[in-house]
């Protein structure tokens, strides 16, 4: 199975309009214009049924001690967990891209709703959901696609990775609110093929270059 995308080179930085946040022009992180990207896909399997969508950025830190503090930064060998950002399950095997913003413009204080949403398909929670539960501003149930917004002095460039999965059940067998790992493990039985599209993001003005 193939996949790719109009809206970065695999691996490169990825632009700011896709991403949840961005520095603002005193160098100070705000919200940005938080677009799903566009993702294409083709030579997929014989007795794919449905696809499945996972974005997840693996180098978030592990402990937020240092996180968003002002005169230093999170040291780079701290262990670092998944955070997912888009959790996708259900898409039709009629389906072969997704347009740029279709699923996502802006960020939604509070989080977007769901599980139903376009082509029949159904969103799992990212995990903004958690990030945000101690804020009585933002805390929700955050579906759908939310962009990258790294602590902006992180010491490690994060790197997300779009994985799309080829599936032999046209509906993955989750019910109600879920989440990405659940949907990991749901789906292993029925896989049929997968795909990676990657690219990087940072908000540390360090590593910008």
């Amino acid at each position: 199975m193939k996949l790719w995308s109009d809206s970065w080179i695999n691996g490169e930085r990825i632009p700011a309009r896709y991403a949840a946040g961005k520095l603002d022009a005193a160098g100070a992180p705000t919200f940005s214009d938080n677009l799903n990207p566009h993702l294409a896909w083709s030579e997929v399997p014989p007795g794919t049924q449905s696809f499945a969508l996972i974005c997840h950025d693996f180098d978030v830190p592990s402990r937020g001690d240092d996180v968003n503090q002002p005169g230093r930064e999170v040291p780079a060998d701290l262990p670092r967990v998944d955070f997912f950002h888009w959790v996708l399950v259900d898409l039709p095997a009629s389906l072969h891209r997704i347009d740029e913003g279709e699923w996502s413009r802006g960020f939604t204080a509070r989080g977007k709703p769901g599980p139903a949403t376009l082509h029949g398909a159904r969103h799992g929670l990212n995990d903004y959901t958690g990030w945000f539960a101690g804020n009585a501003d933002m805390a929700g149930d955050y579906f759908g696609y939310d962009g990258p917004f790294p602590p902006f002095n992180d010491s490690l460039i994060h790197h997300y990775v779009f994985t799309l999965y080829a599936l032999s059940v046209a509906r993955v067998p989750l019910e109600g609110r879920f989440t990405g790992a659940q949907v990991r493990e749901a789906i292993y039985p029925f896989l049929r093929g997968e795909a990676t599209w990657s690219g990087t993001y940072t908000l540390n003005k360090r590593l910008m270059g």
